[in-house]
């Protein structure tokens, strides 16, 4: 396991991975900046991120990319039905078949999957939870890093940042044998230590979210790796901007600066 977590993490024990899996969730909205994949994946690799978060059908822009030196795959393994703005009648989760089959045969060097916590939907977190164990058990046959993502959201696609609720969920991970969480910022930054201290000493990567101000991208981002973090994920702050590869570069330097 040690071994593709050392491609994911630099020798400073920190990463910035580029998420670009938004259209395995079936939302047009979220299309916006990655209608063509493989110009944004050329795009990404130059600018030289630790890693990209890519579905199973869209890794190959990445992989097909010849030469030893290019950021390490991130897989996604599963998908919802949760990110529209008003929940559908029936929420579900769904993994892949053989995710990490899919993940060797793609050279990944870490798989993610979600732990989805919404109001008054346990069977869809019970989903999750299902998801999680078997994708854990799977991942130790053959050392592959699991990474969780566990998410707080309202009823409908938006963030709570609730620090308590995100705290619990995080350690719930940590429990279920996560390597990596990536894991959502509290709406009081401050308080973010107490998500990394529940993570148990796993290294926890930030979520982006939406679209927002790049000044403000900058200043949350210092503000979480002071408060511990060892890292981000973010997507729609690169890719939805006019100069992916110079945010990315910048989110670079914060990140390891």
């Amino acid at each position: 396991m040690l071994p593709r977590l050392n491609r994911l993490f630099a020798a400073d024990g920190r990463c910035f991975d580029v998420a670009v899996d938004h259209g395995f969730v079936n939302e047009a909205a979220f299309l916006t900046g990655i209608e063509d994949m493989a110009e944004v994946v050329r795009t990404l690799v130059d600018a030289a991120p630790d890693a990209i978060q890519l579905s199973p059908g869209q890794a190959r822009h990445l992989q097909d990319i010849a030469g030893p030196r290019k950021p390490a795959l991130v897989l996604r393994t599963d998908l919802a039905n949760v990110y529209a703005a008003e929940l559908p009648r029936v929420p579900w989760s769904q993994m892949i078949d053989d995710p990490v089959g899919t993940a060797i045969r793609l050279d990944a060097a870490c798989v993610v999957v979600n732990l989805l916590l919404l109001p008054d939907q346990p069977d869809l977190h019970r989903q999750c939870i299902r998801n999680v164990t078997a994708l854990r058990a799977a991942c130790d046959l053959v050392g592959m890093p699991l990474m969780v993502e566990p998410l707080v959201m309202k009823s409908g696609y938006g963030v709570d940042g609730d620090a308590d609720k995100i705290v619990g969920i995080v350690r719930q991970a940590a429990e279920l044998g996560a390597d990596v969480i990536k894991a959502d910022p509290t709406d009081d930054l401050s308080q973010y230590h107490r998500v990394v201290q529940a993570a148990g000493g796993k290294p926890v990567l930030v979520r982006g979210g939406g679209r927002i101000p790049d000044e403000e991208v900058f200043a949350r981002t210092r503000a979480l790796m002071e408060q511990g973090a060892a890292g981000i994920v973010y997507g729609r702050n690169v890719i939805q901007h006019d100069d992916p590869a110079g945010m990315t570069r910048k989110l670079m330097d914060l990140v390891h600066g």
